[in-house]
């Protein structure tokens, strides 16, 4: 591999760890303004609070069946990913063939191939990781779900409610949080297939990724469709 190469993949690696630090909240003071994410985690609070005045809550564990079929889906498209990398390294040769015709990509050799896919491999085994981790917490999520009180409970006991409720929240936030950790993951890796192709196109499809992610976080309609309208913008 040359430097480009190393550059690049330090790049990668740097924008990522950025990119994680600033949605995660961490870097508010430098950029103030509200994530997608952060404005959610608010949003979570308010459903199970709001689930603490009804006792039927069928719509709740509805909900967070849908929190945890989503996360299996994404936990076997990993799996399914890791098996096509497997697959990739299997066929190198063939590969290899096909990358020596072709003029506008920078081939590195089978060794550089081989530790690309082994890259390749790495991310889709950590969001798999990410999203498994997150289904048992969506499901530790379900079961402190199930303990909050009914509603005469609630009234006679405020405080035990709220923090009840508090530790579902809370679980349920950190759950979403490796959920989005596995999602970011797997977006990157459509930046990292550029690296097949060169350093410099895989340092221009990371930066590409990044600033989509970004604005889907900070200046997205779906972001401005949850904030409170009397709620300043920052």
């Amino acid at each position: 591999m040359t430097n480009a190469d190393y550059v690049a993949l330090a790049l990668f690696a740097a924008l990522w760890a950025l990119y994680s630090w600033v949605t995660a909240g961490a870097g508010s003071r430098l950029f103030p303004r509200a994530s997608l994410n952060r404005a959610m985690a608010e949003r979570r609070k308010d459903w199970i609070y709001n689930s603490l005045r009804r006792d039927l809550k069928m719509i709740d564990t509805q909900i967070l069946a849908g929190l945890q079929n989503g996360t299996a889906f994404f936990a076997s498209t990993s799996i399914f990913a890791i098996g096509g990398c497997f697959a990739l390294l299997g066929a190198t040769e063939q590969v290899e063939a096909v990358f020596r015709d072709l003029p506008f990509v920078a081939y590195g050799g089978r060794t550089a191939f081989e530790l690309k896919v082994a890259g390749l491999t790495f991310l889709f085994g950590y969001s798999f990781f990410k999203f498994g981790w997150s289904y048992r917490l969506f499901n530790y999520c379900t079961i402190l779900f199930g303990a909050l009180p009914m509603m005469h409970d609630t009234h006679a006991d405020r405080a035990a409610a709220e923090r009840a409720a508090d530790q579902v929240v809370r679980m349920n936030t950190i759950a979403a949080g490796h959920f989005n950790s596995g999602l970011r993951a797997l977006f990157l890796s459509i930046g990292y297939l550029g690296w097949f192709i060169g350093p410099y196109m895989f340092i221009a499809m990371t930066v590409v990724v990044i600033v989509v992610l970004t604005r889907r976080q900070y200046f997205s309609e779906a972001r401005l469709a949850i904030m409170d309208r009397g709620t300043p913008e920052i």
